[in-house]
C-alpha cells in the first residue's frame, strides 16, 4: 500500500475544503471576487478545526526531517574535522623512514 505524506494529505484537504465552500457560495448571488475571498476565509477557519490531525502529523514529519538533517550535518561536520568515530584508524607511521 502506498503511504501518502502528511503534507500532501493536508494540502489536498485544504484545497478540498476551499472547493467545497466555494461550491456552497456559488449558489448565492454576489460578486465572484467576494465569493473567492469568503471561500478562502471560511475554508481556512474550517481547516483549523477539521484538519487538526493532519496538520499535527505534518508538523511531526517536518520536525523529524529537521532532526535527521541536523544529525547528518553534525556527523558530516565531525567527519570533516577528523573526529569521526566510525572511520578506521590511520595506519602507524614507520619512524625509520
Amino acid at each position: 500500500m502506498v503511504r501518502v505524506s502528511a503534507a500532501l494529505k493536508y494540502t489536498l484537504g485544504r484545497i478540498g475544503l476551499f472547493v467545497a465552500v466555494l461550491a456552497g457560495l456559488w449558489l448565492i448571488d454576489m460578486n465572484v471576487f467576494v465569493k473567492l475571498m469568503l471561500a478562502l476565509v471560511f475554508s481556512a477557519a474550517l481547516s483549523f478545526f477539521l484538519l487538526r490531525g493532519w496538520r499535527d502529523e505534518m508538523a511531526g514529519e517536518m520536525a523529524d526531517a529537521t532532526e535527521r538533517r541536523r544529525a547528518e550535518k553534525e556527523r558530516l561536520r565531525s567527519a570533516l574535522a577528523g573526529e569521526d568515530q566510525n572511520r578506521p584508524a590511520d595506519p602507524p607511521t614507520d619512524p625509520s623512514r
